[in-house]
C-alpha cells in the first residue's frame, strides 16, 4: 500500500541526514513521525521511525550522550502552524488531542499525566497543522521551558473539565499564564502600554459534554461566566463539535488557502498553500521557491474577488480559495 507522504516529510527528512548533533536527530525524528499520515500504507514506517528515536533517546540518556530535558520543549513547528493544548490535570486533554490526531497513545478511562509535550497533526479542508498536548499547568511545579513553547504558538487551545469547577479552571489557568506574562489577544486593552507580555489568540475547549445533561450544564456555565470567551463545548468520547473546533483553530490562526497551477494545466486542489491572511502573490512566489520570487514576471489568478484569469500585481492580496498562476 503505498504510504502518500506529504511533502513536508522529505524536506524532514533532509534535515534529519544532515543533522551533526544527537539532539538535532531526536528532534528531527520527532518531527518526522509527527507529520507521517496514520493509515495501514505508514504502519512499517512509523514503527521503525519510533524505533529509530527509542534508540536515540536511549544512547541520549547515557553520559556520552548529554541530552539535555529541556529538548524535549522545543518542538519544531510542523505543518501550517502550531496550536498548543494546555490546561490544569485530568481535564482529558491528552484523550481530546489523541482523538483529533488519530493518535496511537494509550487511552484508557483512569486519569493520565503528560510529561513532555506530544505532538501530532491534523487536517482540516486540505490544511495540515500540529497540535500539541502539554503538561498540566500547576502552581505546584512549571517547566519553565513549557512556558516559552506556549509563546511560540500561533494558537493556544486552553481546556477545562464541565463537571470539576470550569470556571475555576478557567480563571486559575489563565491568571497562571499571566504571572509568565502570557495573556489572550483579545484582551490587550487590560495592560499598561509597552508592558512586556506575549499575546497570543485563545481558544476555550469545556470538555466532556457528553450527553443532555451536559448541554444543560454548558448552559449554566455560559451564564455564570463573568466576561465573554471565545468557548466550544466538545466531547472526545462522542466526538461532538469535534469538526466545528478544526474551523475555529484554522479561523483563530488567520489561515487562508490558495491553489496554484502550472500554465496550461489544471490546479492541484488536494494541496493548497496555506498563507496568512494578508498575504501577496510576493509572499506565495517565495513560498513556492525562491526562484519564482526572483523571476516572477507576471501572475494570474481565478478567485471571488477577480474575474477568471486576471492579470494582478505583485501586492496583490490572496483570498482564500484563490488559484494562482505564476510565470517566470
Amino acid at each position: 500500500m503505498p504510504t502518500n507522504l506529504p511533502p513536508d516529510y522529505f524536506a524532514i527528512e533532509k534535515r534529519f541526514r544532515t543533522a551533526e548533533t544527537l539532539e538535532e536527530k531526536i528532534e528531527t525524528l520527532q518531527e518526522m513521525i509527527s507529520v507521517v499520515p496514520k493509515h495501514k500504507g505508514t504502519d512499517h514506517l512509523r514503527a521503525d521511525l519510533r524505533r529509530r528515536l527509542a534508540r536515540l533517546k536511549e544512547e541520549s540518556l547515557s553520559p556520552k550522550g548529554g541530552g539535555k530535558h529541556d529538548s524535549a520543549f522545543r518542538v519544531p513547528k510542523a505543518g501550517a502552524g502550531q496550536v498548543v493544548v494546555v490546561g490544569p490535570g485530568q481535564v482529558g486533554k491528552s484523550t481530546l488531542v489523541a482523538t483529533l490526531t488519530s493518535s496511537e497513545m494509550e487511552n484508557s478511562a483512569a486519569p493520565q499525566r503528560t510529561w513532555e509535550p506530544v505532538p501530532g497533526m491534523l487536517s482540516f479542508e486540505n490544511i495540515h497543522w500540529q497540535l500539541v498536548d502539554t503538561p498540566p499547568l500547576s502552581r505546584d511545579f512549571i517547566e519553565p521551558q513549557l512556558m516559552e513553547l506556549i509563546r511560540r504558538a500561533d494558537l493556544v487551545v486552553l481546556v477545562v473539565d464541565l463537571h470539576q469547577d470550569p470556571i475555576a479552571q478557567l480563571k486559575d489557568t489563565i491568571a497562571l499564564l499571566e504571572e509568565y506574562r502570557i495573556a489572550p489577544q483579545d484582551r490587550q486593552d487590560r495592560y499598561l502600554q509597552g508592558q512586556p507580555m506575549t499575546f497570543l489568540p485563545f481558544l476555550v475547549l469545556v470538555n466532556k459534554c457528553d450527553d443532555q445533561p451536559a448541554e444543560e450544564l454548558y448552559q449554566i456555565f455560559c451564564e455564570l461566566l463573568e466576561e465573554k470567551w471565545p468557548c466550544i463545548p466538545v466531547s472526545a468520547h462522542t466526538g461532538q463539535n469535534l469538526e466545528r473546533l478544526k474551523r475555529e483553530m484554522v479561523e483563530k490562526m488567520d489561515l487562508i488557502r490558495v491553489y496554484t497551477k502550472a500554465p496550461g494545466k489544471e490546479p492541484d486542489f488536494t494541496r493548497p498553500f496555506a498563507m496568512k491572511k494578508g498575504s501577496n502573490v510576493e509572499d506565495l512566489a517565495g513560498r513556492i521557491h525562491k526562484d519564482f520570487l526572483e523571476k516572477m514576471k507576471s501572475a494570474r489568478v481565478w478567485g471571488k474577488a477577480v474575474y477568471d484569469r486576471q492579470l494582478v500585481q505583485r501586492d496583490y492580496v490572496l483570498q482564500d480559495g484563490d488559484i494562482v498562476e505564476i510565470h517566470i
